[in-house]
């Protein structure tokens, strides 16, 4: 696959090709989903908690005496069927993270990378090299109609790019082991730069 480079300023930059074995693939939803169900439950807190029985605040008291009231014969205030009292079987704090293989997350990447390049939604970045201060960059993203861009660079980002962009709500900017497919699919367009080309392809072989 052969897809022109471009510059920030609009401005062709040559062309570059691109291995179908990253960016060729027919994209499969299933393996999508299994890889970004796999990221959020990963990221998921998991710091739900209700107290029970034993960790509610109320007097040991007995609340009737055992015989005689007619009732039934209560022994606390604390047990679950009482207002305010412990819950049974309620959430505690865990982890909600499941395992997925090293070659299945990274056969996500792969289709994700895809499914932007078979959308037409794919752009190669000459460099970072040439931005300016947070406004000049956000006209230049506006010309080049980047409503939601995700910007992969190389093994680091360029630092006066990353400092110019953080302010832009609409961009979003990753080296290129910090690539991955929640991120790429929630983004209405993926910006990989050359360096980033070259980083992808030798982390995914």
């Amino acid at each position: 696959m052969k897809l022109d480079v471009i510059k920030l300023d609009g401005g062709k930059a040559g062309s570059v090709e691109l291995s179908d074995d990253l960016f060729g693939l027919e994209p499969r939803r299933d393996i999508l989903f299994r890889v970004v169900r796999w990221q959020r439950n990963k990221a998921q807190a998991g710091t739900h908690k209700v107290k029970t029985r034993s960790e509610v605040s109320y007097s040991t008291k007995k609340i009737v005496r055992q015989k005689g009231s007619g009732g039934a014969r209560h022994g606390s205030r604390k047990a679950p069927i009482f207002r305010k009292g412990g819950v049974y079987k309620g959430p505690t704090p865990r982890s909600h993270a499941h395992d997925l293989t090293k070659k299945f997350r990274r056969l996500g990447l792969l289709h994700a990378l895809s499914a932007k390049a078979q959308a037409g939604k794919l752009v190669i970045l000459d460099d970072l090299s040439a931005a300016g201060k947070t406004g000049a960059l956000a006209k230049q993203i506006d010309g080049l109609g980047w409503k939601r861009a995700l910007i992969i660079d190389g093994a680091t980002v360029n630092e006066d790019f990353a400092q110019a962009s953080r302010n832009l709500a609409n961009v979003d900017v990753l080296p290129s082991m910090g690539a991955n497919v929640m991120d790429i699919l929630k983004r209405d367009t993926l910006v990989i730069t050359k360096a980033g080309v070259e980083a992808l392809e030798a982390r995914l072989k």
